[in-house]
This record gives C-alpha cells, structure tokens and sequence, in this order.
C-alpha cells in the first residue's frame, strides 16, 4: 500500500460524495478552523460526559422504599443506568476515532501552509465561512449551487454545554438528556470532519507506486526518441514490470485501456476539475465507472505505449491541464527526488 496516512473512518458518505462528482477540497483556513473548532469541541463533549456520569452515579438515590410506586421507580433508575452506560460506551471509540482524524487533518494542513506558494497546488475554494463579525450581514445573493444543496443560516451562537448547572442534581431525565445531547453533538461533529476528510481522501498526493525511483520530471525535457527538445506533461516513476500501481486519491474511473502515446492507461476524476492518469501499464485492474479510494490497486507497471522500458508515467490534471504532481505528491511525504 502507498505510503501517508490512512482514515480509519467508514467511507460510506465519503464514496456518495465522490461518486456525486462535489468534492471539496480543504484550504488553508477551512482545514484549520475544522480541526481546532473539532477538537475543542470534542473535548467539551468528552468532559461533559464525565461530569455527567459522575454526578448521576454520585448524588442520585435510587428509591428503595417500600410500596409498588418505589419498586417501580427503582427499576426506572437503574434501567436508566443501564442505558446510559451503553451510551457512554459507544461514545468512547467514536470520539477516540475523531480525535485520530483531525490529528490526520491537522498534519495536513500543517504540510499545506508550509508548501512554498509558488503554485505547485491548486485547490478549488472549499465552502465559504463566516467569523462572528459579519453575522448581521445580508448574504441572500447565494450562488445558484449553494441554493441547490439547501439553504442554511440563522445567528451563530457560542454552544451550549449539554449538562446545564441548573440541570437537577436527581432528575434521571435530566441527566439522560445530557447523554443524549452529547451523542448528538458528537454525530454532528463527525459530519463535518466526515466532509473534509472526503476532500482530504481525493486529494490527488499519495505515492502511486511504492517501489522504483524516479525518472523524468514534469517540464521540458530531450524526448528520450527523437532527442529533441519537447515538454514531459507528467512524471516517470521507474519500476520493474507488474509493480503494483494504486489510485493516488479517491474518485471514479473514467478511462482505462489504449491510449496514443500512453498505452494501456487509467484516469481517475476526483471532482472538482481534479483527475489523475497513470500511463504505460502491463495490465489494467479496474473498469469505467468503478469507484476507487486512495491506495487501491488499479493496475501494474509496464512499458505499452510510447515507452523505451518498464515505468509508470504519473500526472496530475486540474481543468484538462497537466500540473506538475511533485507539488501534490509532497504533501503526503510521497516526493522523493532522487
């Protein structure tokens, strides 16, 4: 498998997004605004839940008294125990695997503000924002796309914590809400890093093939035929015959066969104006159409084509334009020249 991290996240919503063809991709300010909003919020959740569980198993009496109404409220309680304890369970692993995934997102980000702005990456501007300074102001002329996918709004508000101070110290409803709220926060929590990390998993960076070195690079080179001057419009990644080749980010085949000076050839569309084509291949291992993730095998390393030996000819397209995919592929650490 190609080397970077890798989500540990269910890719259901993720696959529907790329399928759709409406992957955003994350920018600077987006990428960090999630991951630091994310985590402060998850952390409230997480302290939340422990006050909770804290003070409902401290300060609340189960009624033992005699009569049927005490029997019957005693069986209440504890069984509001008990489901408040499974729902605390279930949410430990969800906000232990959200944590993990703006760790991912925030290490991205850092190697996106550090690359040199030289405009080696081009990303599509991911949804606008809003800071609390310009909430009062009229934003009604949304773009036709904007109003397709549903209208939003309303003021923004600091959020509240799900265990009130007011909240009764013995009220099982009250603290059962509180479980329930936090459940809640944390699904709406999930949804938003889910969409980022959509964009994050077709961002076209990760290494397509693990073994080999690289040859030509992306520019002006002597064609290795006529040895004349000529433009290279991707990058050569030398590797012995069958090396496996992966899917540098998610998205859906949308050509793979012959190609005129490529030979056997695959192009993934990441949305966006965003596609990837791996060139030269002695087989093909997926179809038109096929919905592929980042790291998935998609066809093996040869010399079809217009080729003088065994290689993968790598490029990265934005809007029918070969870009120079080092930019790309040294987000993920996958650029090594040399």
């Amino acid at each position: 498998m190609p080397s970077g991290p890798v989500m540990k996240m269910p890719w259901a919503s993720s696959v529907e997004e790329l399928s759709s063809g409406e992957t955003r991709f994350v920018t600077h300010r987006a990428a960090r605004r999630t991951a630091i909003y994310t985590a402060c919020a998850v952390g409230v959740a997480a302290l939340a839940g422990g006050v909770a569980i804290g003070r409902y198993s401290s300060v609340v009496d189960v009624p033992t008294g005699p009569g049927a109404e005490g029997v019957a409220t005693h069986h209440y309680v504890v069984g509001e125990i008990g489901r408040m304890s499974a729902s605390i369970s279930l949410l430990d692993p969800r906000i232990e695997r959200l944590s993990a995934q703006i760790a991912e997102l925030r290490q991205f980000d850092q190697r996106l503000r550090a690359q040199p702005q030289r405009g080696a990456v081009v990303a599509p501007a991911a949804p606008s924002t809003h800071s609390g300074d310009d909430d009062d102001e009229d934003h009604e002329g949304a773009s036709g796309t904007e109003a397709e996918k549903g209208g939003e709004g309303g003021p923004a508000l600091a959020p509240r914590p799900c265990v009130e101070a007011s909240a009764s110290r013995t009220n099982a409803h009250a603290v059962g809400g509180a479980v329930d709220c936090m459940a809640a926060t944390l699904s709406t929590l999930e949804q938003a890093v889910a969409q980022h990390e959509a964009a994050w998993q077709a961002f076209p960076g990760r290494r397509p093939t693990q073994a080999g070195r690289l040859g030509s690079p992306f520019g002006n080179r002597v064609d290795p035929f006529t040895q004349r001057l000529s433009f290279h419009p991707g990058l050569d990644i030398v590797a012995p015959k069958g090396t496996p080749i992966y899917a540098a980010a998610g998205g859906r085949v949308s050509f793979a066969g012959p190609k005129a000076g490529y030979g056997n050839c695959v192009d993934i569309d990441h949305g966006n104006g965003f596609s990837t084509r791996y060139g030269h291949a002695s087989k093909i291992d997926v179809q038109v159409g096929q919905i592929v993730l980042p790291g998935d095998h998609i066809a093996d390393v040869g010399s079809t084509g217009r080729s003088t030996g065994p290689h993968l000819h790598f490029e990265v397209i934005v809007n029918g334009t070969q870009v120079n995919p080092a930019g790309y592929l040294a987000l993920f650490g996958a650029y090594h020249n040399g």
